[in-house]
Order: structure tokens, then C-alpha cells, then sequence
């Protein structure tokens, strides 16, 4: 387990800097206000292979020194970008376009640019890795880009707008609470953490201790998206609920569920470190456990993986039991083994981690 988390244990026991620190010492020339979006691109592609050869030299031991850049950084440019974005946003796979600063229409996320916290603690329930003797620093932002029938969060998904308003250096000020009082990890949640990349983001640039972050998310993220979190995640902490689209569409209503999340399952994996989470749903097993966990087996098979037990009917499945009648129990014991037997075929490693 710590080998396959070898990058991520590193941080927490401060042997490491962070990737978010790391992106803070490299520096751009660019004046970021004049420039244009597509010049922002150009030069977040050219800082990222500095970022990578800088990284590269930190994960092999060599003596690097991380100073934050005097003048604007890498870390700068994404955050300036998000901001971009915002404007016609392209954070998840919905692309919906709309200008959330104005506010005066809601897309998928139903937000407009204020970021919302519903809570923040130090959470023990997490898996082993993530929780070390300080609990896994975990902020739960409000709002979600997917409607999942049996989400257990419904309060906080299902209501984007609940919550107390957090900017860039509020949630910094959040993050490092949480570090200093011990926690293993910063731990990004909701709901769903996407719509709030750019106050994330911000808050990192205030951010001035070292922590591992960890997104831990519903995967429904652009590519675009993707790009700008790739040098900033520490450890993954991905779901993967369906095996098909068929499923996603009925239960969380959203669509290209498979192509989408198998694409950035497969981004998180070639950067940084990964938890991934399957919750067993009952009589799921031949079209969504058994494909997810092959394909996992195949396309990241050093992934940690939580072959979760703790399903229960909530939200619309409990108010609908008929229209749902599929999920309307938890799994049972033989639907929980058989998953697990198929993982220990497939020689998935989950029992370190559940």
C-alpha cells in the first residue's frame, strides 16, 4: 500500500512538497490580465513541462528548492484560466456554456460563481491511508452535477446554494486550520468539488503550508479541467458507479457517463496517486461491479480500490421504493462477496483500503 502511495505519503509526512507548492515555484513572464485565453493555454502547456522535469527531479531525490515565484506562477496562470472559464463554463462534461459571474442563468451545477461550504471537519471514517491520526482534512462544498437518486448527501448535492460563502482566501484560511490541528490531507468533496475549481484553485495560491490535496469526486470533469488539476492532485479518491451508460442515466441522470469517467479515471491515473471507490449496488453486479472492476484490473491496475459495502436506500429510492425497486435494499452479503471474489480474481487490491 505504501508503494502504490508512495508520492502521497511522502507529502503527508512533509518528506515532499506538494504539487500545488511545486506549481508556485515556477515562474511565468506573462502579463495575465492582458493575454488572452488561447495565449493562457499556450503558456499553461509550456510551463507544464517545466512543472513535470521540476516534479520528475522531487520525486527522484534530487535536492530541489521550492520557493514560491516572485512573480506571477504556474499555479497563477490556471487559477486565471478558471476565471476564464467561468464565464462560459466548461469545469464538468455538461459544457453548458453559461456565464456564472452574471449569474442571471444556472447550468447543470445550478450555481452561480460563489462557492459554498456546507461543513468542515476532521473526518475518521475515511479509508485507512487517508486518515493517519488527524483525520482526513475534508471540506464538503455544496451543489453537484449529478442528480443520483440514492445520494446519501442529498442535503448538501441536491441544495447548491446552502451553505456559508467561502472565497479564494477564506478556504485557505479552512485548509490550513486543518492541517495545523493535524489533518492527514486536504479532502475536496460535496456534493461535488468540480464547479468550484476556481475558488480551489485560489485558495491553493494562499495556501502557504504543505498538505497533500486530494479529489476526491465524481469524475465528470473537461478535459480542460483535467488538464489544470493534473499538476495540482496529490491522491485521487475517484467513484466509479456505473458500468454503463444505461444505468447513469437512470439513476443519476446524466449522460456519456462511461466514456467520460473512463477517460479521466485513466488522466488521474497517469498523474498522481489512487484510492478508487465502487459502492456495490444490489442487483448491479452483471452491468455495473463485475465490467467496472474488469476495467479497472486492465487500465489502472496499480489503483488502490474500496469495494464498498455501506449502500442504503435514500433520498428518491426511499420516497419512490416502486420506481426504483432494483436499489430499494442494501446489498447482501452474497452480493458484497461476490464482488469481492471477483476483485481477488482479478488481483485487485481492496481489503487494505475498506
Amino acid at each position: 500500500m505504501r508503494d502504490r502511495l508512495s508520492w502521497y505519503y511522502g507529502v503527508m509526512q512533509n518528506q515532499r512538497p506538494a504539487k500545488f507548492l511545486i506549481s508556485k515555484s515556477v515562474p511565468t513572464g506573462l502579463v495575465l490580465e492582458e493575454a488572452s485565453e488561447g495565449r493562457l493555454w499556450q503558456e499553461h502547456t509550456r510551463l507544464a513541462k517545466e512543472f513535470r522535469t521540476l516534479f520528475q527531479e522531487v520525486v527522484e531525490g534530487y535536492e530541489v528548492k521550492i520557493t514560491p515565484s516572485k512573480t506571477p506562477s504556474f499555479l497563477d496562470v490556471k487559477a486565471e484560466l478558471l476565471h476564464r472559464m467561468l464565464r462560459r463554463c466548461a469545469f464538468c462534461e455538461w459544457r453548458c456554456g453559461v456565464d456564472r459571474v452574471e449569474g442571471v442563468r444556472k447550468g447543470a451545477c445550478r450555481m452561480d460563481a460563489v462557492t459554498r461550504v456546507a461543513t468542515w471537519f476532521h473526518h475518521f471514517g475515511e479509508e485507512a491511508p487517508l486518515v493517519g491520526t488527524g483525520g482526513s482534512g475534508t471540506v464538503f462544498f455544496s451543489g453537484c452535477v449529478f442528480r443520483c437518486v440514492f445520494c446519501q448527501n442529498w442535503d448538501i448535492s441536491q441544495y447548491p446554494l446552502s451553505g456559508e460563502k467561502v472565497d479564494g482566501r477564506g478556504l485557505a484560511s479552512t485548509m490550513k486550520v486543518l492541517r495545523d490541528e493535524g489533518a492527514a490531507n486536504i479532502n475536496l468533496v460535496g456534493g461535488e468539488p468540480t464547479p468550484n475549481l476556481h475558488t480551489i484553485v485560489d485558495g491553493m495560491r494562499f495556501l502557504n503550508v504543505n498538505v497533500p490535496v486530494l479529489w476526491n469526486s465524481d469524475m465528470y470533469l473537461t478535459t480542460e479541467a483535467m488538464d489544470i488539476l493534473g499538476d495540482l492532485v496529490d491522491i485521487w479518491l475517484p467513484d466509479f458507479k456505473y458500468g454503463n451508460d444505461r444505468c447513469a442515466l437512470r439513476l443519476s441522470k446524466v449522460m456519456r457517463y462511461t466514456e467520460v469517467t473512463k477517460r479521466n479515471h485513466k488522466l488521474a491515473y497517469e498523474n498522481g496517486d489512487m484510492i478508487i471507490r465502487h459502492l456495490i449496488l444490489p442487483n448491479h453486479f452483471e452491468c455495473c461491479t463485475e465490467p467496472i472492476l474488469d476495467w479497472i484490473a486492465e487500465n489502472c491496475p496499480r489503483a488502490l480500490v474500496n469495494v464498498m459495502g455501506q449502500y442504503r436506500p435514500d433520498y428518491m429510492v426511499r420516497k419512490e421504493p416502486r420506481r426504483y425497486g432494483d436499489i430499494s435494499r442494501s446489498a447482501s452479503w452474497d452480493e458484497m462477496t461476490r464482488a469481492r471474489r471477483h476483485a481477488d480474481k482479478l488481483g485487485i487490491v481492496w481489503r487494505q483500503v475498506s
